[in-house]
């Protein structure tokens, strides 16, 4: 499906956003649009071919496995993310779909000649990696001394700064992209204690949860983060 960029609901947020109406137009000749289901994968690691994606709506995972077979999410990308390889000679991580979402996908070359003749869009990108990188740190400290109520107040904040089309203030109401198990993971605690912070939060008036994902921040400053 081609790319329609007047429509699109990250066309202010996504690295595109630099480009003129003429140069994004450009750019969508040589994209398409690709829906995904829940647990549907996009990239799968060690495959060859260079693409890259910029994610629409929904929320997608970049994940590693062990050698138990075990899954290991490394980081989340949330809508107006930019994800995959333009250069690389193949995928280094599965890239999956945590519910519906949508995309518009590039090959590697396609959008690597983009990125020389529009030089905008390259700075943009960097500065799109540059905060992606601070976010897989972020993720990184949740995992390491934090105690367990310093790792879910985190990854709450986290989760809401990027709901957010504010770089300034998180969103008040977001929807967890993550299951409790698929959070447990990450963080490196089980559900029991996930779904205990949870209710602890919302006890303390930190939270509020609606719905079966629905989280309302009330009040972050209450949230126990060191």
């Amino acid at each position: 499906m081609s790319l329609s960029c007047a429509t699109c609901p990250v066309r202010d947020r996504a690295a595109c956003a630099v480009l003129s109406e003429e140069e994004r137009d450009e750019l969508a000749r040589v994209g398409r649009t690709r829906k995904l289901s829940r647990g549907e994968t996009l990239f799968s690691a060690g495959e060859s071919e260079a693409a890259c994606a910029t994610l629409k709506s929904g929320a997608l995972k970049i994940t590693s496995t062990d050698i138990d077979g075990r899954e290991r999410i490394l980081s989340l990308v949330h809508p107006s993310g930019f994800i995959g390889e333009m250069f690389g000679p193949y995928m280094r991580h599965d890239v999956v779909a945590l519910g519906d979402a949508e995309l518009c996908v590039f090959s590697g070359p396609n959008f690597a000649e983009a990125v020389n003749r529009f030089p905008r869009l390259g700075q943009a990108l960097l500065r799109r990696t540059q905060e992606d990188l601070y976010a897989s740190r972020e993720l990184l400290a949740l995992t390491g001394n934090a105690s367990a109520e310093q790792r879910v107040a985190g990854a709450l904040l986290s989760l809401a700064r990027a709901a957010s089309d504010s770089p300034c203030h998180p969103a008040t109401s977001f929807e967890l992209p993550l299951s409790r198990g698929e959070l447990a993971d990450m963080l490196g605690i089980t559900i029991e204690t996930v779904s205990r912070m949870l209710t602890r939060f919302e006890k303390d008036g930190a939270i509020k949860r609606t719905g079966k994902r629905g989280i309302d921040l009330v009040d972050p400053a209450l949230l126990p983060l060191s």
